[in-house]
């Protein structure tokens, strides 16, 4: 089965990512593009660091190729941010990444854009399983690579100058250039290292890299740069004295961040820092867009300032929709994915990474300082986070219960409202949440709460974990 879900195609390698699903999601896509007109435009195509990645984007290459599509393949491990700005900047119809992303090595996959740079909607990613129902096996046609390249079919082409200069346009790289920040960076065995290095080292910044080997087994953790999985980077930005510590996940659309205390900055508390340097130190107006499992700290924080805060689904398409349609500042997830007004129409993991290193540079002192202030303002917002790895089975029962029924715990809180939108979220008086959702992503259950303490935080997560029985 090929099924899209919030972050794309995922699957694990041998099983579900095989060549013949790769060639039947590319001739599907290859229909549509003839249908809607616009096969004379280049399909942007690149790939990460995973087992097969560089071998699979040939794959869909050739299928391109051999639909009449012509293909501009990056043919080097490439950030997915660097891929939707090229298809943005060559204003192409689509683009793919070849990538799982934040997923578990075992697993590789399929990250579709469209015309502008963005993440595929649903629509789009319908329409194209509705496609592959359509075909077999015997509809693929490929060409074979080098008599592709040959006949110009497919060009290789290497955008990485023009991504890293959009970037270093976009940032104050005088003040950077005025603190000569030393800081560690983390690529999680990841494709950050060239670009976040090179933005860094233009702005006078002395920047070491750890964990950069090309390592289809990201070294036996997580590409996901949460509180675990950066305790080294932690450790070592503490005794090397280092003024920052950033990590990227495996394609470098998401990033994780340590201060120079060797504190974890929380992917909620990031998008927090970023509103309000953006808004207050260089003076941006407008409303911020945040998921549906993401701190309501923004919407204090926008309150504040005059504007709003908008809740949308979680799947970075509905993100960069909404700011679209409302001019938004920065939108973001509490996973660790952001972006901001004036770059792509995507997350970016470089980018974030640049534009914290500008904030330190502008504000002079720890993030975790500068998130203490902001707390002391806005109060405490802490989350507790639960996964649990769910069988089919048990996510049928679960589905029943919460979906079907819409059976809850009592939580021994008040309630003010319970949202079916995306998962089940409850929404307490006290101006605490939780929600429970299944991952679009992993087949895993998730359940995020946030109040004003962990201890509570963690009390109200348990009830839900126990009402659910795990």
């Amino acid at each position: 089965m090929i099924k899209f879900g919030t972050g794309g195609f995922r699957a694990i390698i041998g099983e579900d990512f095989t060549r013949e699903n790769l060639e039947l999601i590319a001739t599907a896509l290859a229909r549509m593009i003839r249908l809607e007109g616009v096969s004379a435009k280049p399909i942007i195509i690149g790939y990460d660091r995973r087992f097969l990645s560089k071998l699979a984007s040939e794959w869909i290459s050739c299928v391109f190729a051999a639909e009449g599509i012509p293909v501009h393949l990056i043919d080097y491990n490439a950030p997915t941010p660097l891929i939707m700005y090229e298809v943005k900047e060559k204003t192409s119809a689509y683009g793919i990444a070849i990538t799982a992303s934040h997923n578990p090595a075992e697993y590789n996959g399929v990250k579709i854009f469209t015309q502008g740079g963005r993440d595929a909607t649903e629509a789009v990613t319908s329409r194209i399983e509705d496609e592959i129902l359509k075909l077999a096996l015997s509809d693929i046609h490929r060409i074979d690579f080098s008599k592709a390249i040959a006949l110009g079919l497919i060009q290789k082409i290497n955008p990485q100058n023009a991504y890293i200069d959009s970037i270093l346009h976009l940032i104050n790289k005088d003040a950077i250039k005025e603190r000569g920040l030393k800081v560690l960076l983390d690529p999680m065995y990841g494709v950050s290292k060239t670009t976040l290095q090179t933005i860094l080292m233009t702005c006078r910044c002395s920047v070491e890299v750890i964990h950069d080997r090309h390592d289809t087994l990201f070294g036996g953790r997580l590409p996901s740069p949460n509180s675990k999985t950066l305790v080294q980077l932690s450790q070592l930005v503490v005794q090397g004295g280092y003024d920052l510590g950033i990590a990227t996940d495996g394609d470098a659309d998401r990033i994780g961040l340590i201060d120079s205390s060797g504190t974890f900055i929380h992917p909620n508390d990031i998008l927090v820092l970023l509103y309000y340097y953006l808004h207050q130190f260089k003076g941006w107006k407008g409303a911020v867009v945040r998921n549906i499992a993401t701190t309501h700290c923004l919407d204090k924080m926008a309150e504040s300032f005059g504007e709003l805060c908008y809740e949308v689904p979680v799947g970075f398409k509905h993100i960069s929709s909404k700011m679209e349609e409302t001019n938004a500042i920065i939108g973001g997830e509490s996973s660790g994915g952001l972006t901001v007004r004036g770059h792509i129409r995507g997350k970016d993991g470089v980018y974030a990474g640049a534009l914290l290193t500008e904030m330190v540079s502008v504000i002079g002192k720890p993030l975790s300082e500068t998130l203490n202030d902001i707390h002391q303002k806005y109060g405490s917002f802490i989350m507790s986070e639960f996964d649990y790895l769910m069988t089919q089975e048990h996510k049928e029962i679960l589905t029943k219960l919460l979906f079907e029924k819409r059976n809850l715990p009592d939580f021994d809180l008040e309630i003010e409202k319970v949202s079916y939108r995306d998962g089940c979220k409850v929404y307490f008086k006290n101006g605490g949440w939780i929600i429970c959702r299944f991952s679009g992503t992993e087949p895993l259950l998730r359940i995020f709460c946030e109040m004003d303490t962990q201890e509570e935080s963690d009390r109200i997560n348990r009830i839900f974990q126990a009402f659910l029985k795990f």
